[in-house]
């Protein structure tokens, strides 16, 4: 077994409960209350492509295919809620979604709101203009004085936060983080030169440079390459976590789940299955 099938198990206790061997079949959601019978609803904030984004006035994106394919398995529709993401978690805690399917990643502030069924595992970029003006060669002190794009309350602001203390720190000069409310809009302002980078997931940013050949670049190497993202379900929801994770392993064993993957030029190292 792989390190990363490990870790999913050692996260999850619905998919350590659910055999791998032998062909999967989704558990049913029966027994699980439901916001409307029938349906899963599902809260997201359709502003973090390539994940979940709006093109043509519908919710496109990895996630909203890869919900499609969960709610086929688990016999059901899936209804979909778009909304900010710092809503989320409150509309999860509140009753009015089923689940949280937004890209979220997992940490243990979150966790201790919500459990997790995680699903993928990516990493971030340092993403800077074309020709890099600035000279940054990436998350390390070249940053240091410098402005930072990052999405108001997502990973990529912790991050930037935490390299302006050591930057701070170090006497190097302080960052400046530009909160912004999505992904798109941190991006334009690094391409608008309102910001010197851009912390963006490494799907992300393999998304902007093939949607803007000539515009960005990436500085440096990849980093935190092992975070997870999950479905978030309500704390102790263990029959919907566990109908979920079954739901997950039918699509990783039928191909789909891969298939996903490709379609949406994401890295092969985000799978948990391989």
């Amino acid at each position: 077994m792989n390190h990363s099938l490990r870790t999913l198990l050692l996260v999850s206790v619905p998919l350590a409960a659910i055999s791998l061997s032998g062909p999967a079949a989704a558990q049913s959601l029966e027994g699980v209350t439901l916001v409307e019978d029938g349906k899963l609803t599902y809260g997201v904030a359709a502003s973090f492509a390539p994940f979940e984004y709006v093109l043509d006035g519908k919710l496109t994106g990895f996630d909203i295919e890869f919900i499609q394919g969960l709610a086929e398995k688990l016999k059901v529709e899936a209804a979909a809620m778009n909304m900010e993401f710092k809503g989320l978690i409150p509309a999860l805690r509140g009753g009015r979604i089923d689940l949280i399917n937004s890209a979220m990643y997992i940490n243990p502030t979150r966790s201790e709101q919500v459990d997790f069924v995680p699903y993928m595992e990516i990493g971030n970029n340092v993403m800077v203009q074309a020709g890099n003006p600035r000279g940054i060669t990436g998350r390390d002190d070249t940053i240091c004085g410098k402005v930072i794009a990052v999405t108001l309350g997502g990973i990529s602001e912790s991050q930037a936060r935490a390299d302006g203390d050591r930057c701070k720190a170090a006497g190097l000069g302080e960052v400046t983080v530009l909160t912004l409310p999505t992904a798109q809009d941190s991006a334009l302002s690094l391409s608008q030169g309102r910001a010197d980078a851009n912390y963006e997931s490494t799907p992300g940013a393999v998304m902007a440079l093939e949607k803007m050949p000539g515009v960005f670049e990436i500085a440096g190497e990849p980093f935190e390459m092992d975070t997870q993202i999950g479905l978030a379900t309500p704390k102790g929801a263990t029959e919907l976590q566990a109908a979920l994770a079954s739901a997950i392993k039918a699509m990783a064993e039928d191909g789909s789940y891969d298939a996903l993957i490709a379609k949406w030029k994401l890295p092969p190292s985000v799978s948990l299955f391989d």
